[in-house]
């Protein structure tokens, strides 16, 4: 791929600075750890649109030991001649948003680094940040503070500190303790996205380094086979039933590229990209390669007699039953939805795909009948199993919807206005009994669960529909549920606008909270991505000064906290359990809107906590126990 020119004139100019520091959720997501590692990925993004323009080979990331993150590649370097604003085009890109060279596809024919958020954005959310730019043999060097420029320019230039044969960029900056809510990097998190974008580009070599302390390691990442061996991880460890399929072309300007391979599981797993940026919640490419898709098996069906004329067509679901594939699009002029680039809608994006996946797809299958005839047999499988499950749904739905509390179990609220009723799940029967006591009956209601939950994640549909817990939690919700087949789940039906688990401050509470949230977001995801499901915060201690009031502490934290500011003596009393708490105590610490904590359950990143979520939950032994061991050191441990 040839370099095209980029300089100062490169550099376009949409508006100022202004709102970021204000308002960072706009451009970041928030001011959490995800927002956080937003910035990281941001600098990276903008490195590798260096490498689509076929300037830059490698990149270098580093955690460094004093909480900072140097971002370093071998590109053409950041413009550093003088720009028309009369300053040097280095000044203009970090101190101005919406300032690239983007915008016009001379210097980029595509990019993923720059949709509202950019390195200058980077800049006003960081205490310091340091840039040097290697190009035309000299090293210039520029520095800010929370987004100010605080090197003095020479006659509107940088400085020149050095000289050099290398060309590129190298930013160094620390994240502003002042806005986010923590300023320490989830590496986790950061290893995952780097490796992620070397299987998108086969050609970039990624070298990763952690200098914190007792975290020291370094990861080179390099995939020579691109998506294919992408989708040949995720599927690790499972039966593939065939050799990935892999396609590349360009449709009217867009470039499609695609690795698809069929195993034996009952589940889909389907990521998207656009220029590199995974679209969590899809959008128009995969809807192009869905659509296809199910056109071509159902037609491939007929034609082979698989489906009878009198048999109806195959779901979409049914046809991409064990399938997993990587839909990558290159995009010259992309339009998603929202700042942060998690849905694709570029309509033109859906043809692309549409037609791309369709010849070349047929051109496979037509030489490949067998893998065909294993593809259509995942569908035959699905749509027996959809079949079956719809009509046990049914049943198990139609029995008691309008009788969702026959059991007794539940202790109703007053109210139907569902913004403002509760619901909680308490842990034993005892505990369940202080709380409806204790609780406000015009507005919360109670729901008692015995023991440990069933663990969906290794059980069958039958055997979920069967346990009576689940039975009365979906009841009690009232909006269904929802796991692939025969989808009836409906959140504007939901009863309970906060769903709160509410288990003992200990390990096996902590499991049963495990146990509830797999459930909840294997059948009903939409209660966490919507913001409904929440974790009660029990308090752990109560502490009784000889001068002074009681108090109620929630972790051993509060409680060394207390410790050090009270130097009087107190009697301490510990609850091993919510049984162990009256009605009024559970009232005041735990159910009272005015004083109790409770945690909001996020999905920060949806991949990740189903790979975890199956790891931890799931019936394969080995990465559960290597995930342990990797952990164990930050495991916080009940005695």
């Amino acid at each position: 791929m040839g370099k095209s020119q980029y300089d100062a004139d490169s550099i376009t100019v949409l508006e100022g600075l202004e709102a970021v520091r204000k308002r960072p959720g706009m451009y970041i997501g928030g001011v959490g750890t995800k927002g956080l590692n937003h910035l990281i990925y941001e600098i990276v993004d903008n490195s590798v649109d260096e490498h689509l323009a076929g300037a830059c080979t490698s990149i270098w990331v580093t955690l460094e030991s004093d909480g900072s993150c140097t971002v370093r590649d071998n590109g053409r370097g950041i413009p550093v001649e003088m720009h028309k604003k009369g300053v040097s085009a280095e000044r203009v890109v970090l101190s101005t948003l919406h300032a690239g060279g983007k915008f016009d596809n001379a210097a980029y024919k595509t990019s993923g680094g720059l949709h509202g958020v950019g390195s200058s954005v980077v800049n006003a959310l960081s205490e310091r940040l340091d840039i040097k730019i290697y190009k035309n043999g000299q090293i210039h060097h520029d520095a800010y503070r929370r987004g100010l420029p605080v090197v003095e320019l020479v006659d509107g230039l940088l400085p020149v500190i050095g000289k050099t044969k290398e060309t590129g960029t190298s930013i160094n900056f620390l994240p502003d303790d002042t806005i986010f809510e923590k300023t320490k990097f989830k590496a986790e998190w950061l290893k995952s996205r780097l490796h992620e974008t070397a299987y998108l580009n086969p050609a970039l070599t990624i070298h990763y380094e952690n200098k914190r302390s007792g975290e020291e390691e370094q990861i080179t990442y390099s995939e020579p086979e691109g998506i294919v061996a992408y989708v040949k991880e995720i599927n690790a460890g499972k039966t593939a039933l065939h050799d990935p399929i892999y396609m590349k072309g360009t449709v009217d300007g867009i470039e499609v590229e695609a690795a698809i391979q069929f195993v034996d599981t009952f589940e889909e797993n389907i990521l998207g990209f656009c220029n590199n940026i995974f679209t969590q919640e899809g959008g128009t490419h995969l809807a192009g390669f869905k659509t296809k898709f199910t056109m071509l098996i159902n037609s491939y069906a007929r034609e082979l007699g698989i489906l009878k004329e009198k048999d109806a067509n195959f779901t979409g679901a049914d046809t991409r039953n064990g399938m997993t594939a990587v839909i990558a699009v290159k995009h010259p002029d992309p339009i998603f939805e929202g700042q942060t680039k998690t849905k694709l809608a570029s309509a033109d994006a859906t043809k692309a795909v549409f037609t791309l996946a369709g010849d070349e797809l047929q051109r496979f299958f037509d030489r490949n009948i067998e893998t065909l005839k294993a593809v259509i047999s995942c569908a035959e499988k699905s749509a027996k199993i959809r079949r079956a499950e719809e009509k046990a749904k049914t049943n198990m739905l139609t029995k008691s919807r309008f009788s969702f509390d026959s059991n007794g179990k539940l202790a109703n609220c007053e109210s139907r206005d569902a913004e403002k009723c509760e619901i909680f799940i308490v842990e034993g029967d005892s505990a369940g009994g202080s709380a409806k006591m204790g609780r406000n009956r015009q507005y919360q209601a109670i729901l008692p669960i015995r023991g440990k939950i069933l663990n969906v994640e290794k059980a069958s549909m039958d055997k979920v529909l069967a346990n009576a817990e689940i039975k009365t939690m979906i009841n009690a919700f009232g909006c269904g549920f929802s796991e692939g087949y025969g989808n009836d789940f409906d959140i504007t039906k939901l009863r309970y606008h906060k769903i709160i688990l509410m288990t003992d401050a200990d390990v096996d509470g902590s499991h049963i909270d495990t146990l509830l949230l797999t459930f909840l977001y294997r059948f009903m995801p939409d209660l966490i991505t919507e913001g409904h499901v929440y974790i009660a915060m029990p308090p752990l201690f109560k502490v009784i000064p000889k001068k002074g009031e009681e108090q109620y502490l929630y972790d051993e934290k509060a409680l060394e906290r207390y410790r050090k500011n009270h130097t009087g003596s107190f009697t301490l009393q510990r609850y091993k359990g919510l049984g162990e708490m009256d009605a009024e105590q559970l009232w005041e610490t735990t159910l009272n809107p005015e004083n109790r904590v409770l945690k909001q359950v996020e999905i920060e990143d949806a991949r990740m906590a189903s790979e975890i979520t199956e790891m931890l939950m799931g019936s394969d032994v080995p990465p559960r126990r290597k995930f342990i061991y990797d952990h164990a050191d930050e495991a916080e441990i009940d005695t």
